[in-house]
C-alpha cells in the first residue's frame, strides 16, 4: 500500500518510504522548458538587434561624390595657398600643430574638443513661404567659445535672407532642438571635425569642413577664421559655407564661374580658385535672379 500510494501521489520516496523530503516530479520537470523557453526568447532578442544593425547599415547617408569632392578641393587648395601657419596647421594630428594663436576679442580656436555636443534651442518659426518645410538643427560642441543660440541665430538669418535659398520659393527651413529633421549642422573643433569626417572616410587633416550623409561638419577654424581663398568678410564667408551645403541638401549640384567678372555661384568650389568670378555667398541677388553657371560634370 505504501508503495502504491507513493505513486499515485505523484511524489517520489525516499529509502525509509517516507515522501515528505523528495520534491515534486512535476516541478522538477519545469527546469528545462524554463531554459529552454530563456534561450528562445535571447535568440529572438539578438535576431532582432541584428535585423537592427543590418537595416542602420543599409539605411544611413551614404558619402556622396559632391562630399568628397568638396573636401578634397578644399584640402587641396588650402594646402596649395596656404600661408605658413595654416601649413602647419594642416599636418595629420591636430594635436600636434596647434591653431595660430587669436587675436584679442576673437574666438579661441583649441585644436580638439570632447566630441560632445550642445543642441541649440528652437522656437518654432520657420523662414520662408515654400510648401517643402526643411528641418534642420544647430549642434556646437562643448568646451568653444560659440553660444549655440548665437550660431542657430546667424544661420537662420543667412537662410532667411532674401538672396538665399527660401526666395525661389519652393523650401523653407525650420529650426528644430528635437524629433526628426533632414539635415544637423555642427560646428565643432578641427580635431573633432577629423574623427567625425574621418568614421566616414573623408580625410580633412584639422583644415576644412566636410559633409557626411545629413550631417554639415563646420571646422572652428573656417567658421572663425574664414578662407584665405574668399574675399569677404567673415560673415560673408560662414554664409556661403550655409548656402553651399544646404544648396547640396535640396538637390542643388556643382556648378562654375558663368564669365569673368561675374559674382561666382554659391554651388562652385570657390576655394579652388574662382576662375576669373567674383567672390559670392549668395544664391540669388537682391532683385531675385539666380546666379548660378554651367553645371560641373
Amino acid at each position: 500500500m505504501g508503495r502504491t500510494t507513493a505513486r499515485r501521489s505523484g511524489r517520489r520516496t525516499g529509502p525509509d518510504g517516507a515522501g515528505g523530503r523528495s520534491l515534486p516530479l512535476r516541478r522538477r520537470r519545469r527546469g528545462p522548458a524554463r531554459a529552454l523557453l530563456v534561450f528562445a526568447a535571447l535568440g529572438a532578442v539578438l535576431l532582432t538587434a541584428g535585423a537592427a544593425v543590418a537595416y542602420w547599415r543599409e539605411t544611413r547617408p551614404p558619402v556622396t561624390d559632391d562630399q568628397v569632392a568638396d573636401v578634397e578641393g578644399a584640402l587641396d587648395a588650402s594646402t596649395r595657398t596656404a600661408s605658413p601657419a595654416h601649413s602647419a596647421a594642416a599636418s595629420p594630428s591636430p594635436k600636434s600643430s596647434p591653431s595660430p594663436p587669436a587675436s584679442p576679442g576673437t574666438i579661441a580656436v583649441p585644436a580638439t574638443g570632447p566630441g560632445t555636443f550642445v543642441t541649440a534651442r528652437a522656437d518654432g518659426a520657420t523662414v520662408g513661404t515654400g510648401s517643402r518645410v526643411r528641418r534642420y538643427k544647430v549642434l556646437v560642441e562643448e568646451g568653444i567659445d560659440i553660444r549655440p543660440s548665437a550660431a542657430a541665430a546667424e544661420i537662420s538669418d543667412v537662410l532667411a535672407d532674401r538672396r538665399g535659398w527660401t526666395r525661389e520659393g519652393t523650401d523653407s527651413f525650420r529650426l528644430v532642438s528635437s524629433g526628426s529633421y533632414d539635415f544637423v549642422v555642427k560646428i565643432a573643433t578641427p580635431g573633432t571635425v577629423d574623427r567625425i569626417c574621418g568614421a566616414a572616410g573623408l580625410r580633412t587633416r584639422g583644415e576644412v569642413n566636410c559633409s557626411v550623409g545629413t550631417d554639415v561638419v563646420v571646422n572652428l577654424k573656417r567658421w572663425v577664421l574664414g578662407s584665405p581663398e574668399f574675399d569677404g568678410p567673415i560673415h560673408a564667408y560662414r554664409a556661403l559655407i550655409v548656402n553651399h551645403e544646404v544648396g547640396h541638401r535640396i538637390g542643388r549640384g556643382h556648378e562654375t564661374c558663368p564669365g569673368a567678372g561675374r559674382p561666382a555661384p554659391a554651388m562652385m568650389q570657390q576655394i579652388k580658385g574662382l576662375k576669373g568670378c567674383v567672390a559670392n555667398a549668395w544664391p540669388y541677388d537682391e532683385d531675385g535672379a539666380y546666379l548660378g553657371g554651367p553645371p560641373v560634370p
